[in-house]
């Protein structure tokens, strides 16, 4: 199914709504702008031999790794999350590792499924952006209909057992004084990643060339304005690669799971 981020939440406008596009196969895009007001979240799926010490390295790097959920081994459902949450359905496209490479991308992991396996489910900055465009502060990915541009970083996070790696952010292309503004709405969501951990001059943080993200759609900086960069859920993806775990599950960057969750159940202020 082809759609603009316009008509997403026209498509979905609750989070249920979403996940039961997702299950039945008709929808299978990124879920930037969709379900406005409900949360959504990444995700990772390992086997339990390794989920103590991921759970660990999330503790150690609540920034890009707020946990939301975390199921008992095997157990597909996460009903803190919202009716019938299907772990291997319910996302629009996953990412399946071997040996820290992606080898497929299904839309549909039940074929998968272990008794060992552990879910966790982790904030998304797309959570917040409900609450900037009520703040008037503009994002021109979801204007644009593309998913929001990622990148690798240099700032190392903190290791737990086998899990280390960079830090991955989105980025938001905003004016100097909705930049300012963006600080103020952002922390008050640490449930998804909070307030921005960098403004300005990309190199600072490694990024050699913001017109290419090493995940997402490239977006344009106009004159003006500054790039203003998040942690992001996507750094797990990077651990898990440098780990090079015999087996695990994401999502594909930018394809969420849609929760029952209210954006406003994650604000702190």
């Amino acid at each position: 199914m082809s759609t603009t981020t316009a008509s997403l939440a026209t498509l979905a406008p609750t989070g249920r709504d979403a996940r039961l596009l997702m299950r039945s196969g008709r929808y299978s895009g990124h879920t930037a702008g969709m379900a406005p007001g409900y949360v959504q979240g990444n995700l990772a799926i390992l086997p339990k031999a390794q989920a103590d010490d991921f759970l660990r390295f999330c503790q150690r790097n609540p920034k890009p790794c707020p946990l939301l959920a975390v199921s008992e081994p095997g157990d597909p459902f996460l009903p803190a999350l919202g009716q019938d949450v299907d772990i291997r359905s319910d996302v629009p496209r996953y990412r399946v590792w071997r040996d820290g490479l992606p080898v497929d991308e299904p839309t549909d992991i039940a074929a998968l499924w272990r008794e060992d396996l552990v879910s966790f489910v982790i904030g998304c900055s797309f959570t917040f952006e409900t609450a900037l465009l009520q703040a008037d502060i503009p994002l021109r990915h979801l204007a644009q209909g593309r998913n929001v541009a990622m990148y690798r970083t240099d700032i190392p996070t903190t290791a737990a057992g086998a899990f280390h790696g960079p830090l991955v952010v989105s980025m938001r292309p905003l004016k100097a004084a909705d930049a300012i503004r963006a600080v103020q709405v952002t922390s008050r969501f640490p449930g998804a990643h909070g307030a921005p951990v960098h403004l300005g001059d990309p190199g600072r943080i490694g990024i050699a060339d913001v017109s290419k993200p090493d995940w997402g759609d490239a977006v344009e900086i106009a004159d003006g304005e500054l790039p203003v960069f998040w942690a992001c859920g996507v750094t797990p993806q990077a651990v898990i690669q440098a780990a090079r775990l015999p087996m695990c599950i994401t999502h594909a960057p930018g394809h969420m799971l849609v929760t029952d969750l209210r954006d406003h159940q994650l604000a702190v202020l």
